[in-house]
Order: C-alpha cells, then structure tokens, then sequence
C-alpha cells in the first residue's frame, strides 16, 4: 500500500509560501521584510490556483516563491535589522529612565550602518545590466530631487538625489549621449544612448510641490537608499571611462547662488596618473568661448558645421587626452570573402550621432528669466553649445553673458511678440555705446539676434536638424509638438502631413457636395480594407494567415474567388434576395440614377427661382456619397460577409473583435480630421 501523502508538502503549496509565513521564519518586522525584499529584488508571486497552493480553508492575499525567501536567510543585512531592533529597545529603556544624554550616546555611537554594496554586485553582474535598470532609478531620483523638504523627505535626502543627477548630467554633456527629449503633460522624458544601451527617463517641471497624506513615503524612501548606490557605482564607472576623476569637485557656495550645473568641477587625468583641473562646467571653460565663436564666424558659412565639430572634438582630445569611446570611435567594417555575394551594408550611426550631438556648436545661447533655465542649458549644452547665459537674478556663477552682449546669436523667449527697436531721437554723442554691449529699451528686440520659444530647441534636437526660426517666433502659433518615440501607421491621424492626404475618399465625396462631414464610425467599406489587406493592418494580415492554415473542412482559396459565379441561376437569385439586393441589376441602377439626377436639378431650378438655397428633397438621410457606392465595393462587402460565414466560431468573434477595435481608432482620426476641417475653414473665412 502507497503511503498517504500529506497535505500541503508537494506540489504548488512546497513552492510558494505566504508573507505572514515568511516574516516568521525570517524573525524580522514586516516593515523589515519589506525593505528586504525591495533591495533584493523580490516580489510578491501570483500563483494560478490559490485554493491549491494555501493550506488553510481561507486562501491567502500575497504569495511569494519559498526559493526567494530561502535565499534571504542567508542575507547579511537580517543581522543589521536585528541589531537596530536592539539599540531600539536600549534607547527606549533609557529615555523611560529619563537619561536623555545615554541615549543620545547610544544612538550616536551603535547605530550600524546598512552597505548595499553586495546587493548592486549580485543583482547586476554586468555593467550593461546596471545601465538597463536605470530608467526607474533615474525617474525616482530626479523626482525626490525636485521635492520640497519635509519631516518624510528630510533634506539630505534631496540634496544627495541632486548632486547624483546634475553629476549623471555633466556626462551626457561631455560625452553629448543625449538623443530626444518631449514635453508632456507629466514632466519632460528625456532618452540617452550609453554603451549601446536606450535609457529613458522622466523629469518633473520644477513647479511648487505638495506632497499628499495617502503617499507612503517609507517605501519610496526605500528606493531611494538603493537608487542612490546604484547611481553612484554607474557614475563612477562612466566618469573613469572617458578619464574623468569621481567625484567631481563641487563648490557649495556656487551652488547656493544659483549655479547648479556650473557648481561642478570637473578633473581628469592625464597619461602618467596625475589630476588635471579641466574647469567648470560654464565659468572656467567659456574662457576660450570668445576666441572659438570669432574663429567659427570668420569662416565661411558652408565650412561652419563641420569645422566646428572638428575643432571642438580636437579641443577636447588636447585638452584632457581622453578617448570617447560614445562619439569617436569608428564602427568595423564588414567585408565579404566572395566577390560574387552580396554586398554588405555598412555602419553609419556614429558618425550621424556625432553630427547630432554637436547641433548647437556654432551658437551662443541667453535664456529669458520665464524659460526653464536647468532643461534648457542642460539640453543645449549636451547638444555642443559651450556659451549660454541668463539674467544675473537667476543665479550670477555660471552665466555666460548679460542680455545685451552682442555674441548671442539666439534668445529664447517665452513671451508676447516683442518689437523691433526704434531708431535713435539723437546722433548718440551722448549716449556713448560700449564694446560688445548693445544700449535697448526694455522688452525690445536686438537687431542681428534670432527670438524663438522654447519648443524650437525640443523640435530641432528630435528632427536631428534646425528647424525654421520663424514658425517659432515670439506670439507665432507654434507647429505640434509631437512625441519622437510614437511611429505614425497608415491610417492614424498625422498633425503634420495635410489634411487632403489624410481624407477618406467618403469625406471627399461628401465635402465636395457641401455636405457636413459626421463621422459615426468606420467607413462602409473598412471590413473589405481590413480583409483584403488594404490598409496593412497586421492583424488583419496575421487573420489571413490564420485563415489559410485553418483545417476546419473550407477551401480558402475557392472563398477568395471573385470570377466564379454559383452554378444555379436560383441559388444565386435566393442569395441575391438574402443579401437585400447588393447586387442588383445594372440597367436597373442607372435609371434609377438618372431620374434621381433629373429630380435634383427640378429641386434646385425650382429653389434658385424662389430665392432660397438649392435644397434635395430626394436625397437619402445617410447622404449622397454613401448613396454612390460603386459596384464593386458592394460586391467586396458581399464577399466579406460570405466568408465570415465560412469562418469557425472563435476565428469569427476574433475577426469581430478586430473590426470593432479599428472602428474605434478610426472613428477617433475621423473626429480628429473633422476638427481640423473645421479650424481650417474658418481661419480661411477669417482670412476672407
């Protein structure tokens, strides 16, 4: 006889164990146990059946794997959460003591120190698999460094989130590994190419925040202690491999006057190991500014872009005798061993990334006190510009130059149109002009300078190329500011791309006959497009594969047949009387036609005579163009229909489904479209 097994000792209840149960064996606090497994990298599991996998009648909320939790036995932090649970009890005992100075004592001098060092070597192995996990920590670190300073936020916290970040920045800008960046609604999406890698990350607006009551702030501040390690070893690693010293020399006092980016100090080190002071990120290195902008203006226009980036990059190779491996290094060629095969395509990214990241080279940038001053110096400066400057009210070191130096060759503004100066009441014997230095009225412009919005610098960097400084100009309406990393389909509404490229060819017919555009859902004919792969849907096709593969006793390619005709005039006729009469006699259509046309010019002739506007009384209440469909789409819709019929039960209510879905989509490019119709229209009435 077998012997009886017990319950919950095999299978999925041996696999998975609850969290109260793991609390216990582990012997630590729940709060404990959470931090644990946030900085291990564990989460709670669902399993397919909680019935089977509990052990009790009530089925449990959290599960997790019992391998995980097996694993944090052997975990050096327990022994630290256990210390502090000790010292917890000594400082407790002594403040019921009233011996506040002991305890002090005790707090100061035992409390342990949690290292997460061991955890970032065991969870990334590689350096590669540091950088894919970046999004999130970025995106937490760059929001707590934007938070207020609170009694859950202390400020420490927030200062430490802000130096990692500005540090992560000034490599992006050394290194110019920035590729797009967009406005939205929740904060500026920033992505960045390191090592081959795409990191994508979110920054907050710097607005007034307030922290909410229903945000557990304990959590989050979890994360932050592990975000904080994790940046730190990836800093390192990015600063010494272009030959950079970690940690950059920072300056305090620059930093309280507004500096930020400008605060740091960068070093690097030359052949035989010695610390070379490079310069700051503004102060120090636009000394050579002025020399380079004349330089770069006596040159020919055409010789401009590329001579620039060939000086700049022979600067920096003179200056720290570093090597970058993101924007220099040359990608291998491949070349085939036989003649007669095909030729092998070769790499070009690096040098289109080089071109990119130094887009803003020639220029010399002033901020307007209303800008975003930190996103935009960051992103034109990542983007080759060595010369911005802003109002000494925002902050005095850092700044390039005053608003009215005449080396800017771009201001962005983000204001009402500003006017053109007025000419000059006097000869000027009086008001003596300085060198370099332009004498304006407040809030008028400076002739030679070109004004554009802030959008021109987030639409150039994502176009890869200047855009028009016109369309930006201050009080222009600026063109849609659309997402770099969202690919247009055919068939999708395109802001871009003019309107007459984007009608339905029912919209057309509709709109030339006067009528109102109502868009109520897909066009009639969308279920033959989705069928026959008009609009080159994958769905649609990946439904066609389905359909040929499909053994359930049809023959696909006799459905897809539009020669062959039914065998019994009677069938067909009974058919034809089914289908309500799409496909009807010819002749017959056309009498019909002609005398609706005859009835519609009486009805006009009869209107003008009175005075008033051509009214149809004839004309159907779904309206002409849906009236003049043509044969063939009927019989396309009749084809469509007979084979849906010929399609098993779940193929059908999966066709169904996707129909319905792309209804949908384009009954919302349809309402897009028509707003578009209807803003044109009346800005060209305006116009008239």
């Amino acid at each position: 006889m077998a012997r009886i097994q017990k319950k919950g000792t095999s299978g999925n209840a041996k696999n998975y164990i609850t969290r109260s149960q793991a609390v216990r064996k582990l012997q630590i606090s729940l709060g404990d146990f959470r931090r644990l497994c946030i900085f291990k990298g564990i989460y709670p599991r669902e399993p397919r059946s909680k019935k089977r996998v509990s052990k009790s009648s009530t089925p449990s909320t959290t599960f997790y794997y019992a391998k995980d939790i097996q694993y944090l036995l052997h975990e050096p932090l327990l022994a630290k959460f256990r210390d502090q649970k000790a010292l917890a009890k000594k400082i407790s005992k002594a403040l019921g003591r009233n011996e506040v100075s002991d305890a002090s004592r005790l707090e100061r001098n035992l409390t342990p120190k949690l290292s997460l060092d061991h955890i970032i070597k065991q969870r990334y192995p590689t350096f590669v698999d540091a950088l894919r996990d970046l999004d999130d920590a970025l995106s937490m670190l760059f929001l707590f460094a934007n938070l207020p300073s609170t009694s859950e936020v202390p400020a420490k916290i927030i200062a430490k989130c802000q130096r990692l970040t500005l540090e992560f920045e000034h490599y992006l800008i050394r290194t110019h590994s920035l590729r797009k960046s967009f406005l939205s609604i929740k904060g500026i999406y920033y992505e960045a190419t390191i090592q081959g890698q795409d990191i994508l990350w979110l920054v907050p607006y710097k607005f007034v925040q307030r922290t909410g009551a229903d945000v557990d702030f304990r959590i989050m501040a979890t994360f932050v202690d592990f975000y904080t390690t994790l940046l730190g070893f990836i800093n390192f690693r990015l600063y010494t491999s272009i030959g950079l010293v970690y940690p950059p020399r920072f300056d305090a006092k620059s930093e309280e006057q507004g500096a930020e980016l400008g605060a740091f100090q960068l070093e690097g080190q030359n052949a035989n190991g010695q610390t070379e002071i490079e310069g700051t990120a503004d102060a120090q290195s636009n000394q050579k500014a002025q020399a380079e902008a004349d330089r770069l203006l006596a040159l020919p226009e055409e010789q401009q872009p590329g001579q620039a980036a060939e000086d700049g990059a022979d600067n920096e190779g003179d200056d720290s005798g570093e090597t970058n491996d993101q924007t220099s290094g040359a990608l291998d060629q491949f070349t085939s061993v036989d003649e007669s095969a095909d030729t092998l395509p070769q790499p070009s990214a690096t040098a289109d990334a080089s071109a990119t990241g130094r887009l803003f080279e020639p220029f010399t940038f002033f901020l307007s006190r209303e800008t975003p001053r930190h996103s935009l110096e960051f992103i034109v400066k990542a983007f080759g510009c060595k010369r911005v400057g802003w109002a000494s009210v925002l902050g005095e070191p850092g700044s390039y130059c005053s608003e009215d130096d005449s080396r800017i060759t771009h201001q962005i503004v983000d204001r009402p149109d500003l006017p053109l100066p007025s000419p000059p009441l006097t000869d000027g014997d009086d008001d003596e002009e300085e060198e370099g230095v332009v004498n304006r009225k407040p809030n008028e412009r400076v002739p030679g300078r070109i004004y554009v919005q802030p959008q021109w610098v987030w639409d150039s960097i994502n176009a890869g190329k200047l855009q028009r400084p016109d369309l930006y100009a201050p009080g222009a309406t600026l063109p849609p500011h659309l997402s770099p990393w969202v690919k247009q389909k055919r068939g999708d509404y395109d802001p871009t791309a003019p309107l007459a490229e984007q009608e339905t060819a029912a919209e057309v017919e509709m709109e030339d006959e006067g009528e109102d555009v109502v868009v109520d859902g897909a066009d009639e004919g969308s279920e033959s497009e989705e069928i026959d792969g008009v609009r080159g849907d994958e769905e649609a096709r990946e439904m066609e594969v389905e359909l040929e593969e499909e053994d359930g006793g049809m023959d696909v390619q006799l459905a897809q047949s539009d020669d062959e005709e039914p065998e019994d005039q009677d069938t067909a006729a009974a058919a034809a009387d089914e289908w309500g009469g799409f496909s009807g006699d010819e002749g017959a259509a056309d009498a019909d036609a002609d005398e609706s046309a005859a009835r519609q010019a009486q009805a006009e002739l009869e209107a003008e005579a009175l005075g008033h506007a051509p009214v149809n009384p004839t004309k159907p209440a779904t309206g002409t163009a849906q009236a003049k469909r043509s044969k063939a789409e009927r019989e396309a819709q009749e084809d469509v229909e007979r084979r849906k019929m010929m399609m098993p039960r779940r193929k059908r209510k999966m066709y169904e489904k996707m129909v319905y879905s792309n209804a949908r989509k384009d009954e919302e490019t349809g309402k897009l479209r028509a707003k578009r119709r209807k803003i044109e229209k009346g800005a060209t009435g305006a116009k008239g």
